[in-house]
């Protein structure tokens, strides 16, 4: 695996060692107030329990200890005291009626016990009726593992919300319920280099990471949430992200209890450029039945779990062999020099099909030039391809030649990381290549990865001379190497130019606000009048248009707006205007407007819809049809979403999505992501709209979001006219809903 470029520093000689290596210097220094807002009353930097105390306790009671042969709590408690020699804690048996346990003095209760307690462990089936005992003894945390709470049904919901209460009163802090014994496990400690601090919903998921360590790759620590009714995976995340021995931070999770608290911990992960690497489940219906049953976590919309990650730059991956594999690199890769990625193989078909799935993962596989070639050639045969992917033909790496055609490689500016998958042994030339490679490694500041593609996986090549370097990044499959080095590449990219949007996000109302604020009615859905008022307040273009009662208004308002006119019904529950027959368009006479005006207010008497007046509009043909809007999502509150419009929207579905704060890159981003991004370009002879213009009104729609979104469920400007480069964009039609 990759070399160790920090170990457990302190924050002055982390930043010395950090630098003197090469690496990119720590982000900007992290806020640690906690009592600052956002305009809409939301906290904008994270509170970062300090969990020194729970991972290394110096006084531990357990609450039910037992040495009684064939008891759970027996095996539970014969484990805790193995983990507390190991961090030196003391540990005080706690049991109403045995005098001692495993030869240690038992106390009735906490009250009893000789010194304060930094962790209670709960092995109880009722944790309620302890905890107020805890808060009088000033415990500072405490480790549930009793399950029957969220997990199985609205009663156990109802009887972990009494337990989250009770321990909020308390003042202590709580892991679980229904959690496990996973932060007790023996961690390796002959291990050196940057560590994966581990967080999982559920243990068992845990274990393939925690298994690293068998090939070398260093834990720092593991915590099993639970059912995270008080401490959840936001406050690890924090805490780990601070921790100097951590390199990266993986996690299994099953739902987000708060997602606001979520994004804050990322965003502090992010200014600190630690990388995390998530599976989170709940991608499909049954995935998020499946992890509702378990945790009793709400999972949220998945496409807005997925933007949310993206945005803080958290790695999302879907299986437990990506989260070791990317994890792991993450963790130890120094930062890239360049972006290039060369694939060099002994077989010409290997290189082939590797280059194939690198350039559609996204991977650039840069052209070497005529020079670099030429150089290759003196080693390897001319009538073989060395432009990358670089076939040597299986011989050279036999001799001399293996070690000076890799060296050549890593030399080339253009190359950032050497991939070389390996696609079964075949000694002596695998063993030969490993070791040259291995050698290579240690002399590069490139990265170096290996794919060691043998099923058996006893190899000396692999067992002893792959997982015994520190420099080389060795993995399993093709896949799992692409994916972990694309993470790696955007994981420094995202970081290099990280700006916080919580330190950009506004924390007073705008001028806008007031005016908007009177519009809104509880409840209710606002007219397009209305809804096109709040818009103008927030300086959203919308067209000419006046609202009238009357056909002799209507055709003085035509006069005005100017030929050609759209005329619709203005009403508070009108939702789909056209599909009643409510709008006009193209009207180029007075007399189409009296018909007109004649005919919408029928339509509306016939079908029972009250108006209060009908739009008479400008006519805005010319441009790209878009969606940009704001809706209310359970987790993480109001959310921008941007895409195709018009009737696209509904049959292309092609939309993406952001969750306020974020700056301008993530408008710009949110247009990348679209499969229909080329209309904005221009296609079939169409001149290119005006991206700026989108940009600023998705600016805007977020500003409405982060300062009406307690009163907002649903705003939807569609279509949103973008019109040809540098004429703007224009509401032309837009619903809002109040909560």
């Amino acid at each position: 695996m990759l070399g160790s470029t920090h170990g457990t520093l302190t924050t002055d000689s982390r930043r010395a060692r950090v630098i003197a290596c090469g690496e990119q210097r720590p982000g900007p220094a992290v806020h640690d107030r906690v009592d600052d807002l956002d305009v809409s009353g939301r906290p904008l930097y994270a509170d970062v329990p300090d969990l020194t105390r729970f991972f290394r306790p110096e006084s531990v009671a357990v609450i039910g200890a037992s040495d009684a042969e064939g008891r759970p709590n027996t095996g539970i408690t014969r484990q805790l005291l193995a983990w507390a020699e190991r961090v030196g804690a003391r540990v005080h048996p706690v049991h109403p009626t045995r005098p001692s346990v495993f030869g240690i003095p038992c106390a009735a209760s906490v009250a009893e016990l000789p010194d304060q307690v930094d962790l209670a462990v709960l092995l109880v089936a009722d944790p309620l009726s302890v905890i107020g005992e805890l808060a009088d003894t000033k415990v500072k945390f405490a480790v549930a593992f009793a399950s029957g709470f969220a997990e199985t049904g609205e009663t156990g919901a109802e009887a972990q919300q009494r337990l989250t209460d009770a321990v909020r009163r308390s003042g202590l802090r709580l892991l679980g319920p229904n959690t496990n014994l996973n932060a007790f496990e023996r961690f390796r400690d002959d291990l050196t280099g940057p560590a994966i601090a581990l967080i999982t919903q559920s243990g068992h998921q845990g274990r393939p990471v925690f298994a690293l360590q068998e090939l070398g790759i260093r834990l720092s620590h593991w915590a099993p949430t639970g059912n995270e009714a008080d401490l959840e995976t936001a406050d690890f995340l924090s805490w780990f992200a601070e921790r100097p021995e951590v390199g990266a931070i993986a996690c299994y999770m099953e739902g987000l209890k708060d997602g606001r608290a979520f994004l804050l911990a990322a965003d502090r992960a992010a200014r600190r450029r630690v990388p995390v690497v998530a599976v989170k489940v709940g991608r499909t219906e049954t995935g998020a039945r499946t992890a509702a049953s378990h945790t009793g976590k709400l999972t949220g919309a998945d496409d807005v779990v997925d933007a949310a990650m993206r945005q803080f730059g958290v790695v999302r991956v879907d299986g437990l062999d990506e989260l070791q594999d990317t994890a792991a690199l993450l963790a130890r890769a120094r930062a890239p020099l360049a972006d290039g990625i060369a694939v060099y193989s002994i077989s010409g078909g290997t290189g082939a099909h590797a280059a194939d799935l690198a350039t559609a993962a996204g991977l650039r596989l840069p052209r070497l030039s005529e020079a670099r070639q030429a150089e290759l050639h003196q080693w390897i045969p001319e009538y073989l391809s060395v432009a990358n992917p670089v076939d040597n033909g299986g011989h050279p790496v036999g001799d001399h030649r293996g070690r000076k055609i890799i060296d050549a490689l890593l030399a080339d500016p253009s190359i950032g990381a050497l991939i070389c998958p390996i696609t079964g042994p075949f000694p002596p030339l695998s063993d030969k290549l490993v070791t040259d490679l291995v050698e290579a490694a240690e002399e590069t500041d490139k990265l170096v990865c290996v794919v060691w593609g043998s099923p058996v996986g006893t190899e000396a090549a692999y067992r002893e001379v792959l997982l015994g370097s520190s420099r080389v990044a060795t993995f399993r499959t093709l896949g799992n190497c692409l994916t972990a080095v694309r993470a790696w590449l955007d994981h420094h990219t995202f970081v290099s130019g990280y700006r916080s949007p919580f330190d950009e996000a506004p924390r007073t109302p705008s001028p806008s606000y007031r005016k908007a604020e009177a519009l809104m009615r509880p409840g209710q859905q606002l007219s397009e009048h209305a809804a096109k008022q709040l818009l103008r307040a927030y300086g959203i273009r919308v067209p000419r248009e006046q609202l009238v009662t009357s056909a002799a208004a209507a055709v003085r308002a035509a006069a005005q707006v100017g030929y050609p006119v759209v005329m619709k019904a203005s009403g508070a529950q009108i939702a789909h205007k056209t599909e009643l027959g409510l709008v006009k368009i193209g009207l180029t006479s007075a007399s189409q407007v009296r018909d007109a005006y004649r005919e919408l207010t029928d339509i509306a008497r016939y079908e029972g819809v009250s108006l209060d007046g009908i739009l008479v509009c400008q006519m805005v043909e010319q441009g790209v049809e878009m969606v940009v809007g704001v809706t209310h999502d359970d987790l993480f509150g109001p959310t921008v979403t941007a895409g195709l419009g018009g009737v696209l929207v509904e049959v292309l579905h092609d939309a993406a999505v952001r969750v306020p704060p974020f700056g301008e890159d993530q408008a710009r981003a949110m247009l990348t992501e679209l499969r229909g991004r080329a209309l904005l370009d221009g296609v079939r002879g169409r001149p290119p709209a005006d991206r700026e213009a989108l940009v600023e009104v998705i600016l805007r729609v977020q500003r409405i979001a982060l300062e009406l979104g307690r009163f907002i469920s649903e705003l939807d400007i569609n279509p949103l006219m973008v019109l040809p480069r540098g004429q703007g964009a224009v509401a032309l039609d837009a619903l809002v809903v109040c909560r």
